[in-house]
């Protein structure tokens, strides 16, 4: 035992040291990591003489009451749009066959957490919910749906839990599957993600789109060989996060690609605009020899045009460094991001058409286009809950619109009538779990939790047959007879803006 505490004390000055000097934080975090393994190990052999160190795994995180009550307002939001729009929900399983997980992600397969099952079927946690959203239309044989989802996913990423990025994660996905004209359910799901954006105020923002197909026809065009499309668009995928210049040295040292050619692909992916952009690449002789370009050129003219009717054109804009590293995306791709004070956030939504997956699903290879969008809830979340700090607010984390206080002790039956009463009537209420609570506390927590009204009662009160409504922010009182206390308590609630909270 002794040898071991020796141990942790002097793994435990090591991390200190390293902490000091400011070395390599993956050398911190590993060493914390065998710091953390020797306590376990320490807890293990003397439970309960001593104290345990508790932690979240990895790239999680607990949320409190006042996150909470943010992240439910924030989802039925975005719920209320999807509604809006005409889609339904569906849900699937948390983990899937690690076979129907793998060869869709490309580069990010990496990042799948694998899972050991007794019964000997080989497991994987789902990485996103459009893989098993393509299984689930496969395995039902359906080929027509507008579908909302919002669960969560995994990921054995590199968390950066203030930026909002982490291995445990909610999406938010609407999806569109079946046969239909060019670009109308595209420009839909573009629509879709700038209203949720707009609603939850998160400021100034920008919606990027491109077509995979155009990417492959640039790629043609600079000389990249077929086989090396994907890998090179991978490489494109990073250009949000880093400079052009480590992008073509992966490109080149990495992938193997030659020098000229990744000079070419720069040419093109510095490149954005919007309709003046399609008349620029239309212009370009050697681009236009290539019949998957000149398609989604005019594919990209006619989402610009659909975007304008849309009205969100000028939160749009068309850019050839966007390429969406998944390996399933078939058309458009888009990708949202914050602009002005937020701009370091990253990506908060993306998508785009992923008309081949489904059919990875199906023994007879039926095709069952689709396209989707996705919104960075963990990303959204970590700009309001700053902004709301900055602020210094305070986000209320229960819904109660009434308190039910006594002025006097041994009154906690009558107030247990009361309350009954307004349950009865849809009215949220609380009391006291005391019997005989002190008045002023029981201001002082309608305060503290935003409660909007008090009901008090007295012995006076209870002899007249009234009690008295307090308005807890302004402090206004008014005596109502019992009788009408219900119909009283709703005209009060509708005058201050409680009577359809939330």
């Amino acid at each position: 035992m002794g040898s071991l505490q020796e141990l942790i004390k002097e793994q435990g000055e090591l991390v200190r040291k390293l902490k000091s000097a400011k070395a390599d934080p993956a050398q911190i975090q590993e060493e914390v990591s065998k710091l953390l393994e020797l306590k376990a190990q320490l807890g293990e052999e003397n439970v309960g003489s001593q104290k345990l160190f508790l932690k979240t795994p990895k790239g999680t995180r607990d949320y409190n009451p006042e996150q909470m009550a943010l992240r439910l307002s924030v989802m039925e939001k975005i719920t209320s749009i999807f509604k809006k729009h005409g889609a339904e929900t569906i849900d699937t399983p948390i983990f899937e066959l690690k076979e129907v997980l793998t060869g869709k992600y490309g580069e990010d397969s990496k990042l799948i957490y694998d899972l050991k099952d007794q019964g000997g079927e080989i497991l994987a946690l789902r990485y996103d919910l459009t893989v098993p959203f393509a299984r689930y239309l496969a395995m039902n044989k359906i080929t027509n749906i507008k579908r909302y989802h919002i669960a969560k996913v995994y990921r054995r990423d590199n968390p950066a839990m203030t930026k909002g990025r982490y291995r445990e994660f909610y999406q938010c996905d609407f999806d569109i599957a079946g046969q239909y004209d060019p670009m109308l359910p595209d420009s839909e799901c573009l629509r879709i993600i700038y209203e949720a954006l707009k609603s939850l105020e998160l400021g100034p923002f920008t919606i990027k789109v491109n077509h995979r197909c155009l990417l492959d026809g640039i790629f043609a065009a600079c000389g990249v060989p077929a086989e090396k499309f994907r890998t090179i668009c991978s490489a494109v995928d990073k250009l949000d996060k880093s400079p052009w210049e480590e992008v073509r040295k992966e490109m080149v040292e990495e992938k193997g690609l030659d020098g000229a050619i990744a000079d070419k692909i720069g040419s093109y992916v510095s490149r954005s605009g919007k309709r003046d952009l399609v008349d620029e690449l239309r212009k370009d002789t050697e681009l236009m020899k290539q019949p998957a370009a000149v398609q989604s050129v005019d594919l990209m003219e006619l989402l610009l045009k659909y975007c304008e009717i849309f009205k969100i054109i000028d939160n749009l804009v068309f850019d050839l460094s966007l390429a969406r590293g998944l390996d399933y995306y078939t058309g458009v791709i888009f990708e949202a991001i914050l602009i002005g004070d937020n701009i370091g956030v990253g990506s908060v939504a993306g998508g785009g058409r992923y008309d081949n997956l489904v059919g990875m699903f199906d023994p007879k290879n039926k095709t069952v286009p689709c396209v989707g969008m996705s919104l960075g809830i963990e990303r959204i979340f970590s700009v309001l809950e700053t902004s709301i700090a900055n602020k210094g607010m305070k986000t209320r984390t229960t819904e109660v619109q009434v308190f039910v206080a006594a002025a006097q002790k041994n009154l906690h039956e009558e107030r247990m009538r009361i309350i009954a009463e307004l349950w009865e009537n849809d009215i949220k209420a609380e009391q006291s779990y005391k019997k005989s609570p002190k008045l002023l506390a029981q201001l002082q927590h309608c305060e503290e939790y935003g409660i909007p009204i008090a009901i008090i009662i007295g012995e006076g009160e209870i002899k007249k047959g009234e009690v008295t409504l307090r308005v807890v922010k302004t402090r206004e009182e008014a005596k109502v007879a019992r009788g009408n206390l219900i119909e009283e308590l709703k005209k009060k609630l509708e005058i201050i803006g409680e009577s359809k909270q939330h």
